[in-house]
């Protein structure tokens, strides 16, 4: 009869994640009155200066979105390298002219992550076959070349371009943690099952949304941040209701604040700004 001492090692129940580009959304609402009480002289030479320095940021990886709703007028979503080029971003928009007459009614910090459930299973079942225990050398070594592997092969996931879709979709989320259901208990293998039925949901939609998952564990006040490109807005009512039918959406999924705007290129910010148009 076996011993504890002849057992294979316990896997981690934590799966591998990938990252790479590194996401802030701003939302900002116009202070209309300050706006208004410009002469029109002052106005155009502030759209013009905004106007130049968004066209730059949309050359590296920002867009513009006009906000439908209550919840702001604009929103800025910049994808970029690292922290540091997001850093950039922040400082140079604080400099505008234009930052004097918009408020910043929310932000969001994430990483592109892609998670690594299948590649999970398969290295850490193999290495327990093998009797390689957790977080030694061996067993490091072996994660790490799993992740190089991966990241060479999904590189254009990880840094995605800015998708040129018309309508965003942008909300947080978690996976819930409470008293009676707990995401982070249930064993790997469900997790990963789970998570497959979920994602098969969202390939059916390929060809009609992009979407684009980022992680904030540890940088906001969610786990994740999703955000989803269309043509066509109506498909993200469509994608989201089909996906409350997963389990693992309803049973463990919590939503924070919804975000849906139509593209607006740099060159145009002053349409979204004009005074007559109100």
């Amino acid at each position: 009869m076996s011993t504890p001492e002849h057992l294979p090692p316990v896997p981690p129940a934590v799966p591998l994640t990938l990252e790479g580009s590194s996401l802030l959304h701003q939302m900002l609402k116009v202070r209309w009155a300050d706006w208004r009480a410009l002469p029109a002289a002052r106005r155009d030479e502030i759209l013009g200066e905004a106007a130049a320095a968004l066209a730059i940021m949309e050359g590296a990886g920002s867009a513009i979105f006009s906000l439908l709703g209550h919840k702001g007028d604009l929103l800025l979503v910049h994808f970029r390298q690292n922290f540091e080029h997001l850093g950039e971003v922040q400082r140079c928009l604080q400099k505008l002219a234009l930052w004097d007459y918009v408020e910043q009614t929310s932000s969001y910090l994430s990483v592109v992550e892609l998670g690594l459930y299948e590649s999970t299973a398969k290295v850490y079942g193999g290495l327990a076959e093998r009797g390689i225990e957790p977080f030694t050398a061996e067993w490091n070594a072996e994660i790490q070349e799993t992740l190089a592997r991966q990241r060479s092969a999904m590189h254009p996931r990880l840094f995605p371009d800015m998708p040129p879709h018309k309508f965003i979709c942008f909300y947080p989320m978690d996976r819930r943690r409470g008293e009676d259901k707990n995401w982070y208990t249930l064993p790997l293998a469900e997790r990963q099952r789970q998570m497959g039925e979920h994602g098969a949901v969202g390939r059916r939609y390929a060809g009609q949304v992009k979407q684009i998952i980022s992680g904030s564990i540890g940088f906001d006040d969610w786990e994740w941040g999703v955000d989803l490109f269309s043509d066509d807005p109506l498909v993200f009512k469509k994608l989201i209701y089909e996906m409350r039918f997963d389990h693992v959406s309803a049973v463990y999924a919590l939503f924070g604040t919804f975000y849906v705007g139509e593209r607006t290129p740099a060159a145009e910010i002053g349409k979204l700004l004009a005074i007559s148009s109100r």
